[in-house]
């Protein structure tokens, strides 16, 4: 059973065949893909959807396709992760998105995030979430913040990434569910 999510601007859904296009266009545009270490192949992007499409069909929650409410246009993915094993923050699981470049700076990242956010604290009762990137990524830092996260100040080394990138430092920002409550609390949501 796969959970899709609502918010005044998005719907967050399972993956459609429709999506597998403009996903391959954001994964391969080298001003969106930036903060990583190259862009995706159009096979890369294709398993990246599959397996997001999987995990939703059976955990129910994921890394979802997000459309605007207004015109069903696929702008990217917001959603819940877990990351591998390797991950000097696992077990645990991340917030994260990717949004096609003509959708940035209209708020969607943030309200996407909120979200899952709420979605991750109040129908899966996580007790923490956590989110990280690139150190120099600040335009998703300050998605991070937005929505809450506080950077940990425990920068690690990614580990799928060589020591000596200039992407390899990451930042680890995280939540917990009682942090999120109060927040939400004060918030008056």
């Amino acid at each position: 059973m796969s959970q899709q999510l609502e918010t005044d601007r998005l719907i967050l859904r399972n993956w459609l065949a429709s999506d597998y296009e403009p996903f391959y266009a954001l994964n391969s545009d080298p001003e969106a893909m930036r903060y990583f270490p190259s862009p995706y192949t159009r096979a890369q992007s294709a398993l990246l959807a599959d397996k997001c499409q999987a995990l939703i069909q059976q955990r129910g929650w994921g890394l979802w396709a997000v459309s605007k409410k207004e015109d069903e246009a696929f702008i990217g993915f917001v959603g819940l992760h877990k990351p591998n094993a390797n991950m000097p923050c696992s077990p645990c699981v991340e917030i994260g998105w990717r949004l096609l470049p003509q959708y940035w700076g209209n708020g969607f990242a943030t309200e996407g995030a909120k979200k899952a956010l709420e979605y991750a604290f109040n129908e899966l009762a996580l007790p923490e979430v956590v989110s990280f990137t690139s150190k120099t990524n600040q335009p998703s830092r300050a998605v991070m913040a937005r929505i809450g996260l506080q950077d940990s100040l425990n920068n690690f080394i990614h580990p799928d990434i060589a020591p000596e990138h200039p992407l390899a430092e990451h930042v680890l920002y995280r939540i917990t569910r009682n942090a999120w409550l109060e927040q939400t609390t004060q918030s008056g949501k």
